[in-house]
């Protein structure tokens, strides 16, 4: 009950410092921070490139070399996925010197790795701080409805259970088995997140990921990786980072990038140790 109880609080804490600082009528802010307040992970097919979806803009980085940050916006990505090479999709909130976009960007496009973007759906309603595509499909936890949302098309949406979902993953080999971290503790669906049940015995992650090979990865709030063989029946503990994660992403074949506010790690081996990529500004 305890590690529920500080889950649920760093969780809302979290929430409300990433959403009040994106109020349309903030300033923008004098100088635009770095690398920072890490949202998102992933790997773009056609470079092999790591990008970040951070508070303040878009980055890549690559091993000994200082990030790049993508573009020349400095919007807010709370959601970010890669749906294939160059092609990027996200959510979250606008650039603070942008007066013309609404709060809630909804689903927004890149068909250039990032270097511009276009809005597909849900402009100014939906704020998905969650996001995934796999089996041609969007999944979406949706912070305004409180919902998981699915999108075959990425313009019409499926509004589906409502859960405190913190993030989702996808299974590789069944489109509607789909697992979730939230307060209560893991939760797994088998029909298209019509509905949710408990996962017994699962330890409190915060975040999880789920390859195209190899086992479930997750991460709880100290920073403690965990593998899974099974779909997430049974978990076996990794390195600890001591370190509350900010994003995790398992991109298969035993590689694994995890996000925390000092530096993104990598694994080569599920999580069972880890190397600095790059600090974190």
């Amino acid at each position: 009950m305890l590690i529920r109880n500080l889950f649920a609080i760093a969780l809302t804490g979290a929430l409300a410092a990433a959403c009040s600082s994106n109020a349309p009528e903030s300033p923008p802010p004098a100088v635009v921070p770095g690398m920072v307040h890490i949202h998102g992970l992933g790997i773009n097919p056609s470079d092999d490139k790591l990008y970040v979806a951070t508070h303040y803009g878009l980055y890549t980085v690559e091993p000994d070399q200082a990030p790049q940050r993508v573009g020349e916006l400095s919007q807010d990505f709370m959601g970010f996925t890669v749906a294939g090479p160059d092609e990027f999709l996200a959510s979250g909130h606008p650039d603070p010197a942008d007066r013309q976009q609404p709060p809630h960007l909804g689903l927004i496009k890149s068909s250039d790795a990032g270097q511009s973007w276009e809005p597909l759906s849900l402009h100014g309603s939906a704020d998905f701080h969650a996001l995934k595509y796999r089996h041609g499909r969007v999944y979406g936890h949706d912070s305004q409805s409180g919902t998981v949302m699915v999108s075959f098309d990425q313009r019409s949406w499926q509004q589906r259970a409502e859960v405190p979902a913190v993030d989702l993953a996808i299974s590789p080999d069944a489109p509607d088995e789909i697992l979730a971290t939230a307060r209560q503790g893991l939760l797994r669906s088998t029909d298209g997140a019509r509905t949710f049940s408990a996962v017994t015995g699962a330890p409190a992650l915060l975040f999880i990921s789920w390859p195209d090979r190899g086992p479930l990865l997750g991460a709880d709030l100290e920073g403690r990786l965990y593998t899974s063989a099974d779909d997430g029946q049974t978990w076996q503990p990794g390195h600890s980072l001591n370190n509350k994660p900010q994003a995790l992403l398992a991109a298969g074949n035993g590689q694994v990038y995890i996000a925390t506010d000092t530096a993104i790690y990598t694994s080569t081996d599920n999580g069972a140790t880890v190397n600095v990529l790059t600090a974190v500004e």
